[in-house]
Parts: structure tokens; sequence; C-alpha cells
């Protein structure tokens, strides 16, 4: 297939800019995979779509105050996005400046901190912070990375609603947008019904949001992602599956995890950095059931549901989402893709 089967006309105003007043109040589209059929329900649905022979297996990534400001020694304007962590002092990152900086010369942050950029690999570069932990720097300074979508800036709000209440690896400069529907009040129902719950870690990188640019998908370069995922969590899936029960995972990116370390059949716990890219004709073998947002026209991640639920039927579905006025992309409404 082509990246330009996966496009779509959106209309601006279903681009969500803010979150809803509650995490639980938006709407699920619920499509069944052997079917097509389709169901217009709320979130909070949810809880009577599940068993409790299923898995949850949420994604527990942190999103980090990865966008700074400051400025060259010249006095140009630089804004930094830390794509990765590489230790306590070290990171890659995009760096916007009008005129790229040079190995050798310092970054000057909002209050006197500094960072000096060693060397470029492609388009990100790597920096070395001074004086500080990168983490403690980054709250310190640091601010929310919305998605280049949402055209406002962001506040206070986003600190919080940016951010899954399960949250506690930290390492990712975007949300796993599924799990923001997820309060704590629903995660409670879920552990009263008995269903099982797991994570994995992803830590979701910019590149997430970089739009495919190559028109043969065989020739698109996916961008690396660090995931994890633990004996406990490969043991549920494998007990999840001997009960009869569905591997539902929440998100894309817990997807890509529980897929990633699935590549020679059966789960393994594991970690490292996946650059795993799922296309239609992929075969799935940890996964059952899937809760994701609405995705980016031509986007990986509209591929990889696409492969999951089937071209057609995906498409199909985003269609209706439009004509029915479902809000899209992070702060957004979901789809629940089971059988």
């Amino acid at each position: 297939m082509k990246k330009s089967d996966f496009n779509y006309l959106l209309p601006d105003a279903l681009i969500a800019q803010k979150p809803l007043a509650e995490r639980d109040a938006s709407r699920l589209l619920c499509m069944n995979r052997d079917s097509g059929e389709k169901v217009d329900r709320l979130f909070t649905d949810f809880i009577g779509l599940i068993d409790k022979c299923d898995l949850l297996v949420f994604n527990d990534t942190k999103v980090i105050p990865a966008r700074l400001f400051g400025k060259k020694q010249s006095g140009g304007k630089v804004e930094v996005l830390i794509e990765r962590i590489l230790d306590e002092n070290h990171a890659i990152a995009h760096v916007k400046a009008s005129k790229s900086p040079k190995p050798g010369s310092l970054i000057e942050l909002e209050r006197d901190f500094q960072c000096l950029v060693q060397g470029r690999a492609d388009d990100l570069f790597q920096l070395e912070f001074m004086g500080a932990n990168i983490l403690w720097i980054l709250e310190q300074i640091g601010h929310i990375p919305l998605p280049p979508y949402i055209t406002r800036a962001d506040d206070e709000s986003d600190l919080t609603r940016y951010q899954t209440v399960f949250a506690r690896e930290a390492g990712a400069v975007a949300a796993p947008t599924a799990g923001l529907h997820f309060d704590l009040a629903m995660m409670d129902k879920i552990r009263a019904k008995g269903v099982q719950t797991a994570f994995v870690t992803l830590h979701v990188g910019s590149g997430t949001f970089q739009p495919v640019r190559v028109e043969q998908l065989s020739e698109h370069i996916m961008h690396n992602e660090y995931f994890a995922v633990s004996s406990e969590t490969a043991a549920a899936v494998s007990q999840a599956r001997d009960r009869g029960g569905r591997v539902i995972a929440i998100g894309t990116t817990a997807v890509r995890a529980l897929e990633s370390a699935s590549k020679n059949g059966n789960i393994e716990p594991g970690f490292g950095y996946t650059d795993l890219f799922i296309t239609p004709g992929y075969q799935f073998r940890s996964v059952d059931a899937m809760m994701t947002n609405f995705h980016l026209p031509e986007s990986t991640l509209l591929m990889l549901v696409s492969a999951f639920a089937g071209y057609e039927p995906i498409m199909n579905a985003y269609q209706h989402a439009i004509d029915q006025s479902y809000r899209f992309f992070s702060y957004g409404d979901a789809m629940f893709l089971s059988n």
C-alpha cells in the first residue's frame, strides 16, 4: 500500500485543542473487527465492554516537560525539544533557530541554565546540560510539548491533563493518548470488576507526529522508541490467553511494546529500542483488542490501526467519525476495536 491510501480530509474544527472538563467525558466509537459494525457510545460504557477474563495493558510512560526556550550567544532565539534523554546530563534534541547552532556553542536557557551543543546527527543535536540533572532542569523551566496540531501555547492544565493518571516512568515527549481517558474512578471500576491490568513502558518520541515522507511504505524509515516489557506483564499476557481472555492494549504505544516483545511468536520480557513499523498484512501475536484515539492522515499510527482492524473498515470508521463530529487527535475521542 502507499502513503496516499491513508489520506483523509478532516475539518480543522474537529481537531481537539483542549481536553474536556472530565477525562471520561469523551465519546467512544466501537467497531467490530470481524463485521465492521460500528456503534456510537460514550467512554463510560467501556466498563461494560470488558470481561474479568480480559487483560488491559497500559503504557505507564510519563511525559516530561521537554520544550525549552533560550538564545544563542549571538542573541538569536532558540527552541529546544528534547527527543531522548541519554543520561543525567546528555540528551538528543530538535533545535529550532534561524541558523542552526554549531558544535561547541552554548545555548543560554531561562534562569541562567545552559547547554552545550556537542554535535549533530541528521536532524537532531546532541546536547550536554550544565550544572544539574536534565530532569531537574526540565522541571524548573520546561514546557509541556503539546503536539504541532494544537495551536495554542501550553498552560497550567496541560501539566496534569496531558499525562495519564498512571504515568510513572519519565521519558516521553508525547502522551500515550488513549490512556488520557482513564481517571482514577474508572481504574477503580476496572479492578472492582475483577479485570486484570498490566503495564508496559514505551517512551513516545516526537517522531510519532512526523509525516511519512515517501509514497512507498517499504521505503519509510521508522523512528526508534525505548520500550520495556516486564516478566510480570509477559506472564499476565500468557495467562490471559490460557484462560480464554482478550489482551486489550490501551493505545497504539502499548500495541507496539507488546508486539515488539513478541517477535519470536510468543511474548517475552525485554527492553530496548523498537522501530517496529506495523502496516496492513502484519500478523499480530499478542494483541486481541485495542483502544485508540483518532490519528493523523498518512501517519504510521493510522497504518497500524488499519493493519489491526482492516484498511477499508478503518477508513469507513474515520469518515463516520467525521460525519458525527467526533473530536480528533490527542485531546479527542476514542475508538474501541474488538471482536
